[in-house]
């Protein structure tokens, strides 16, 4: 039906189109790791987190205030998150139900 020139230069672009589809597979997986990157280290920081007893976390506030008062920009920073931390973390764990009683209303 094909003559064989035909057919071996279809087998010749195949092998091309498949490496070319396997080497941007690679890339894109390569990619995808690299965007997740930050995804994971909040996973992992919201894992540790959890597992801190509730008095540990009621402590991290008095804790914010004391290292407010420590010189230094990166103490002042780390005081403020310490600060308003569970703060936050409260509010944003508090979202997802927030939107649950939107849409009944």
């Amino acid at each position: 039906m094909y003559p064989r020139k035909e057919l071996t230069a279809l087998e010749r672009s195949k092998v091309k189109l498949l490496a070319r589809i396997a080497a941007r597979r690679q890339e894109c997986a390569a990619a995808a790791g690299r965007a997740a990157e930050p995804i994971r280290v909040l996973d992992g920081a919201m894992a540790s987190w959890r597992s801190l007893s509730p008095i540990v976390k009621m402590a991290a506030v008095p804790l914010g205030f004391l290292l407010k008062r420590a010189s230094g920009r990166r103490a002042r920073k780390l005081g403020i998150l310490l600060r308003w931390g569970p703060i936050i973390y409260g509010a944003v764990r508090s979202l997802p139900g927030i939107r649950i009683l939107s849409r009944r209303g």
